[in-house]
């Protein structure tokens, strides 16, 4: 199976549909439920929803997901009956197999009930006919790459006595989004200097996207927050608070952490920890999400 336990949570729908091709007199016989084994549509809706919430007992590489609605609607002409399936569920991944293991039951059932009438029965055309929710449906996208500082807060990484690695980890990630990394720098846990630093790179080099690691627990020296406060002019409580729920579902530790988030101008700044674990889970917490706060700053609102 695929690992999904990086993804995040969010809303996913997916619609498919098949077709049962029958004789009119089949398809009337259906519509007046004067089948001999019984209501052919209450049958197949009720097989198809079961086939929907047992769909990773038989489908080998599907997660087993908790789907939290599953329905079926038939619509009849002259010589067949279309089947449609719709499912929603708040998970890592997508409903697209739910909804066609549905129509799939709905028809295999509907097959199995009518072709002791009907010698000419055909399923056709079973196929996904849309899908939304995942990361692709929160993607921005932007004319130009946006620019971004990456700066690393750390004694014992700036005095040369520990290698860099969650620096590296997120230049690494935004190497894959709309981003271009302008800066990378290492600073020493000194308030004033990162301070400082912070107000050059949003004020004077106009960096879109600035992210700090480092600093933010609760040692002696760890003072990136409290600079971090003293710059931005508009905090964002939501993104800091996305962090630790994406952290916390997978380490106790991560409500330790201390990050604060905001805007300076049109500069947004984000605390991220310092370990490299931390902010590899932190980055696939923020994205692609993060990247709408630039519309939103432009004025085109949500």
């Amino acid at each position: 199976m695929i690992d999904v336990s990086p993804k995040f949570n969010t809303l996913r729908y997916a619609m498919a549909k098949g077709t049962l091709i029958a004789k009119a007199e089949t398809i009337h016989r259906v519509i007046d439920r004067t089948v001999p084994k019984g209501d052919v549509l209450e049958v197949a809706r009720a097989a198809g929803i079961n086939a929907a919430k047992r769909c990773s007992d038989w489908m080998v590489f599907c997660h087993n997901l908790p789907l939290d609605w599953i329905d079926l609607k038939f619509e009849f002409e002259e010589d067949r009956i279309k089947v449609f399936a719709e499912a929603k569920a708040i998970w890592k991944t997508g409903v697209e197999m739910e909804a066609l293991a549905a129509v799939a039951g709905a028809l295999l059932n509907m097959y199995d009930m009518l072709k002791p009438l009907d010698e000419e029965l055909a399923i056709s055309d079973v196929k996904l006919v849309k899908k939304k929710g995942g990361k692709s449906s929160f993607r921005d996208g932007f004319a130009e790459p946006l620019r971004a500082a990456v700066l690393v807060i750390s004694d014992s990484t700036f005095a040369g006595q520990r290698e860099d690695k969650s620096g590296k980890i997120i230049q690494q990630f935004l190497e894959k989004q709309e981003v271009s990394v302008a800066v990378y720098e290492v600073l020493p846990d000194e308030k004033e200097q990162i301070r400082e630093r912070l107000i050059q790179l949003a004020d004077r080099e106009k960096i879109d996207l600035l992210f700090t690691t480092g600093g933010t627990g609760l040692g002696p020296r760890d003072v990136t927050p409290e600079a971090t406060r003293e710059v931005i002019h508009k905090e964002i409580p939501g993104i800091a608070e996305a962090l630790r729920k994406h952290g916390k579902e997978r380490t106790p530790y991560a409500m330790l952490s201390r990050e604060v988030s905001g805007l300076r101008g049109n500069c947004l700044i984000v605390n991220l920890p310092g370990s490299s674990k931390g902010a590899q889970e932190s980055m696939e917490a923020l994205f692609p999400g993060l990247l709408h706060a630039f519309p939103m700053m432009r004025g085109f609102g949500h």
